[in-house]
């Protein structure tokens, strides 16, 4: 079985895009070059790939193949780089980034900054997921390099970013909205709301040590309708201290008797060689970027 670089790239851009005109678009290919690329592949694999109605979607044999592509398409890239880097070359092309939402609000876009000024040729690109979905991306070449939460043992390469506490959030008219510091188990008659994006298993550890029942009464993904609930008087929140310049103006963050810390990491991916610019990156990212 003959399967080129090209053939993988169409597969994943077909699936990531939702479309073949789209997937033709971001190869800078024609859109029957793009088909006849596919369909070789399946001629060879003795299979299809994917649905194409009603809409695209990978078969059970096109996500197999899918995991593969996504993890030797990272690493022909990151080849690439390594020998263009050994001729010379400045750090080009594309580095796919991934992230959750309070890292990706407070912590990426000074790192976006500074990698611009530094590394100029290079593009970098974010992708918000939840903090499970964000290891997952990286080991399956999904991504070339992740902000990850509380990974341990630390990944080798990796550098901390920073570190931070989870608080409780509140409207500005709660009755302890205006305490300095409060316990946990106080506000065990609001009802807790709660993200789905990531912080739950954090989240859960704090109400044990603070004796009382996890129980959230909605769980949502989005941390902006998370907020708009909060912000309309439907409940309150525990999030990571880093989430604070998020908040509307009606809402207040106040620390926990309960201190729970997390940890943010820069790093590429645990079981391939990483790409040369995420080494580049992860030196540039050393020195933390932001004052919790």
């Amino acid at each position: 079985m003959s399967v080129t670089l090209r053939q993988l790239e169409v597969l994943v851009a077909v699936v990531d895009e939702g479309g073949f005109g789209a997937a033709a678009d971001a190869l800078k290919m024609s859109q029957s070059a793009v088909s006849h690329s596919l369909a070789t592949l399946e001629s060879a694999a003795g299979a299809p790939l994917i649905t194409r109605t009603p809409t695209i979607a990978s078969t059970d044999l096109g996500k197999a193949i899918l995991a593969h592509a996504r993890s030797v398409l990272a690493s022909a890239r990151a080849l690439d780089a390594t020998i263009l880097g050994h001729r010379g070359a400045v750090a080009v092309g594309t580095i796919r980034l991934a992230a959750g939402v309070t890292a990706s609000h407070r912590l990426v876009p000074e790192l976006l900054t500074r990698w611009r000024a530094e590394l100029p040729g290079l593009d970098v690109r974010l992708f918000e997921g939840s903090d499970d979905e964000l290891e997952d991306w990286l080991e399956s070449g999904a991504v070339d390099a992740a902000v990850l939460v509380d990974s341990d043992p630390l990944p080798h390469g990796a550098v901390i970013l920073a570190r931070d506490d989870f608080r409780a959030v509140l409207r500005s008219d709660h009755p302890l909205a205006h305490e300095t510091r409060i316990n946990l188990a106080d506000l065990a008659e609001d009802p807790l709301l709660t993200s789905t994006s990531g912080c739950e298993p954090q989240i859960t550890t704090l109400h044990a040590m603070a004796g009382s029942n996890y129980a959230p009464a909605q769980r949502v993904h989005e941390t902006s309708t998370l907020l708009g609930m909060i912000s309309a008087g439907l409940g309150v929140a525990i999030m990571p201290a880093l989430a604070l310049t998020m908040l509307p103006e009606n809402l207040v963050m106040i620390e926990l008797e309960q201190y729970l810390e997390r940890t943010l990491v820069f790093t590429g991916p645990a079981e391939r060689p990483w790409h040369p610019s995420v080494e580049r990156m992860r030196d540039i990212a050393e020195t933390p970027t932001a004052a919790l």
